[in-house]
């Protein structure tokens, strides 16, 4: 091989190490059709050094290279944005005028945002599909070219949404654009070779939202869809998006009266009724309960501050589009004065602390409240109690030395084993959430703060994935989500550790030495808000509370009037015992009492007849179980009920409970 010919090839190596030469310029659909018909077959996209590109992509110089099928998760999100593009194309066949914005994949589907003169209808939707089907069919190439900016403009000259997303990008940055028959859009793509990749798909529905997520812009229409490798992951999907309706926290909620958003009082801002306002407190109640049986103090603090205390955290600016406006202060203090709501506790607790002297003796100190707190979320964001501008977080700040950090860090770890995972069941997952681009402090600062976290979690051999720029702005954290009953991921507890804040304010605590030093602050939530949490637990048991959380625990029902008072009495000594209950001597028939319970998913069931209400028996039916029933001794019922509350099991009946 000459000199010259050596030159014009390049090395590219495979994931299992082997390598491969290729003529400078062959595109990554060649590597595959030289390793295999097969493959070549099989092949959508491809990483290039870590970066997926389209097959088309030609290899420039020596890299590393991995294949991409339908077996890899990165080709999944290639065909949704591939799907995307397709469903623009649909559009703009049934609705010519349509002027197009952003289509992205997104977690389990695509959307495109549109332009139109009218709504989308569910008709429209109808007809899109079909007419994405004919696009696949046709199984026109997605072809990527490079163009100047000015032939950009002339490109898009009659699509105003894509020509002011041309004009941010930078100067020099490369600008491409991707065609499939008719249809061209501005994007950076990839996308798999052709639209006959997309064979199992579904429009799901037609929104409004602001362009630019912007509520003072032009609100567009959003077109929602999902799609699959397989039918039957397509049909799996969709059976989880059914029962995940049927789960809507925001529908049982109202069936279950536990919640409303009044709209006199404005959205994001949570009414708890008298059963909901209960299955928060019990939940406040039981992470209050750990965290004094683990040394915290309970504190609680100002809804509202002066502006200047953000100041010094750093929260202006760096949170500022998250708080709500600054207030007038009072008569007297001066126009210069403001206030604000707070959006959060930390600084509140940073002042306890700094209120007084403290020692290395103290340590650690830890602080807890179940505070109210307010966020300016935009409205476009607000949905029901999972994205709220009223909070209620469950918030603790511990004050600890560097040598007690891991310590601290492991209490609240198992703060979360206890409370999340052995009360509810659920699936947890970790990720250690990094550095964000606008923060506070220098990096060695943050070097040692995330290598700590990650050594905790080593410590205690819990794996952990890594969110590169996840941080918060003082201070890297522990995400930790958990898994729902039909496998939906939930964002939950948090663990945060924070050099600045405590330089920030000052914080000072008098070592062995007898000289002052900083301590360092963890930030920490269990069940993080109560709105969201509680949003999450309804859909979780599709509003069928474990006992121990239940509004209602028991409905005694009398068969007929001759039973009321002994089921009335039986009511109030439950009652009186600390469960609730209450008697149901309506007069509607004893099928009605019965399926009226059931619907408010009540976990028990007393019935009295006559021979009940002489033996001092009942006929227990259990939440879910139909008609069968057993008969249990009044006082034995009751204790088995309050040692289910004393265990907090999720099981509902006696059998293996």
């Amino acid at each position: 091989m000459s000199v010259a010919e050596s030159a014009e090839r390049v090395r590219v190596t495979l994931p299992d190490g082997s390598v491969r030469e290729l003529l400078k310029g062959n595109s990554v659909r060649d590597l595959a059709e030289q390793i295999g018909p097969g493959l070549a077959k099989a092949a959508l996209a491809a990483k290039v050094d870590g970066q997926v590109v389209d097959l088309a992509r030609p290899l420039e110089g020596d890299a590393r290279v991995e294949i991409l099928t339908d077996r890899n998760p990165e080709a999944l999100d290639v065909l949704r944005h591939s799907a995307a593009h397709i469903m623009a194309t649909a559009v703009r066949r049934v609705r010519p005028e349509a002027k197009i914005g952003f289509g992205p994949a997104i977690q389990d589907g695509f959307y495109y945002d549109f332009e139109v003169s009218r709504p989308f209808t569910p008709e429209d939707l109808e007809q899109i599909e079909k007419e994405m089907a004919a696009v696949s069919k046709e199984s026109d190439p997605f072809e990527r070219r490079v163009v100047s900016r000015e032939e950009a403009r002339e490109l898009f000259a009659g699509d105003p949404l894509k020509l002011e997303r041309l004009e941010e990008l930078p100067e020099g940055e490369t600008i491409t654009v991707y065609r499939n028959g008719a249809f061209l859009d501005l994007c950076r793509g990839p996308h798999v070779p052709t639209t006959g990749a997309l064979k199992h798909f579904k429009l799901l529905n037609a929104a409004a939202a602001y362009w630019r997520g912007d509520e003072n812009r032009q609100t567009l229409q959003r077109i929602y869809g999902t799609a699959w490798f397989t039918r039957d992951a397509l049909e799996q999907h969709l059976h989880r998006l059914e029962e995940a309706r049927k789960r809507d926290h925001r529908i049982l909620g109202k069936q279950l009266d536990l919640f409303s958003i009044q709209e006199m009082v404005g959205p994001g801002l949570v009414f708890w009724h008298p059963k909901g306002a209960l299955v928060k407190w019990l939940l406040s109640r039981a992470v209050e309960d750990d965290n004094v049986a683990n040394g915290y103090s309970l504190v609680s603090t100002p809804n509202i501050t002066r502006e200047e205390l953000f100041r010094v955290s750093g929260h202006l600016p760096l949170y500022a589009e998250n708080q709500f406006p600054a207030m007038e202060a009072g008569a007297g203090e001066g126009e210069e004065v403001k206030y604000r709501v707070k959006p959060m506790n930390c600084p509140m607790h940073a002042l306890i602390f700094k209120s007084q002297p403290r020692s290395y003796r103290d340590l650690p100190i830890r602080y807890s409240e179940v505070a109210n707190v307010y966020r300016n979320e935009r409205s476009g964001t607000l949905h029901g109690l999972l994205r709220v501008r009223g909070l209620s977080m469950d918030d603790a700040h511990i004050f600890c030395t560097m040598e007690q950090i891991e310590d601290e860090i492991f209490l609240c770890l198992d703060q979360v084993d206890r409370l999340v995972r052995e009360t509810f069941g659920f699936e947890l997952s970790f990720e250690v959430s990094t550095r964000p681009e606008d923060r506070l402090g220098s990096d060695e600062v943050w070097d040692q703060a995330e290598s700590m976290l990650q050594r905790a979690l080593e410590r205690k051999e819990i794996p952990f994935d890594v969110d590169e720029g996840g941080g918060a702005f003082y201070g890297p954290k522990i995400d930790i989500k958990f898994k729902d009953a039909i496998g939906r991921l939930w964002q939950g507890p948090t663990i945060q550790l924070d050099f600045n804040l405590p330089e920030r304010f000052e914080l000072e605590y008098t070592g062995q030495d007898n000289k002052p030093h900083r301590p360092v602050m963890v930030h920490r939530a269990i069940f993080g808000t109560l709105e969201r949490f509680t949003g999450n637990l309804i859909e979780h048991f599709a509003g069928a509370f474990p006992v121990w959380l239940a509004p209602v625990q028991v409905v005694v029902i009398p068969i007929s009037d001759d039973q009321a008072e002994v089921a009335r009495r039986y009511a109030a000594e439950l009652k009186a015992l600390g469960i609730r209950a209450e008697a149901d001597d309506r007069g509607e028939t004893l099928n009605y009492r019965i399926r009226e319970a059931e619907t408010q998913k009540v976990p028990y069931m007393a019935v009295i007849g006559g021979r009940e209400a002489t033996e001092g028996t009942a006929a227990v039916r259990v939440r879910g179980a139909g008609r069968k029933q057993e008969i249990v001794d009044r006082k034995e019922f009751a204790e088995r009920i309050l040692e289910q509350m004393r265990t907090r099991t999720l099981q509902v009946g006696f059998g293996s409970a």
